[in-house]
């Protein structure tokens, strides 16, 4: 059964749904660029079988706030005020693509917080292709002034955040979507081999394996947050 609710973060309402029993340990789903918290639907769900399970509208995006102001930095903020607001001490995080970065961040500035990371499908913090990029035909459930924010800093990240990489202390797993991705693999592993204790693993299916595989990437999250 899912629930749907909504938390006061600073001056940012956030929104967010909730699947498993609420004394389970909790997961934190964040979501890419332009979607919401319904892209992990599928997912969640799976997921909720085994753990307290969040998926956030990240500020800008759904029935989140639309502030006007968006940067990674500022995401993942919103996050570890979620965090604070619903008194969820340590999670396990995951990401998808922008929501991947903003996991990231999150792992390396309160790594306190974060007891497993897995990034799926996440732009590397190289200069470069910043990942796909959506093109919405009709309405769209986002603030159009926050793709051009975040893009720029995916495609043109601080050398202090590769940098970072080597901060993070939660074991952490990164899926990529394999050759049907139009994203760069290769960079995949680059950014695998600076953070500690990584591996990486490949789940056929472009570049929303989350959605196309939800199935095998709700297993996967699972084995790896028991092992």
């Amino acid at each position: 059964m899912e629930d749907r609710s909504v938390v006061d973060v600073g001056d940012v309402r956030l929104a967010y749904r909730a699947w498993g029993d609420a004394f389970g340990s909790p997961v934190v789903l964040l979501h890419g660029l332009g979607g919401s918290a319904g892209d992990w639907e599928a997912a969640g769900a799976l997921l909720g079988q085994e753990w307290r399970v969040y998926a956030l509208d990240l500020r800008g995006h759904g029935e989140s706030d639309w502030p006007d102001e968006y940067d990674l930095e500022l995401m993942a903020e919103d996050v570890a005020g979620f965090l604070d607001e619903l008194e969820l001490d340590r999670v396990g995080l995951v990401g998808h693509g922008m929501g991947g970065a903003v996991a990231r961040l999150l792992a390396q500035e309160h790594s306190d917080r974060v007891e497993r990371l897995v990034l799926v499908e996440t732009p590397a913090p190289f200069p470069g292709d910043p990942g796909p990029a959506g093109a919405p035909e009709g309405p769209v459930d986002y603030d159009e002034h926050a793709v051009p924010a975040v893009r720029a800093q995916l495609a043109d990240p601080a050398p202090e955040v590769a940098d970072g990489l080597g901060e993070i202390v939660a074991p952490t797993l990164i899926i990529t979507g394999g050759p049907e991705s139009a994203m760069e693999q290769h960079r995949q592993a680059d950014m695998a081999a600076l953070i500690p204790d990584c591996r990486l693993i490949t789940v056929p299916g472009g570049h929303r394996p989350h959605e196309t595989r939800a199935d095998q990437v709700a297993g996967h999250i699972t084995e790896f947050f028991t092992s």
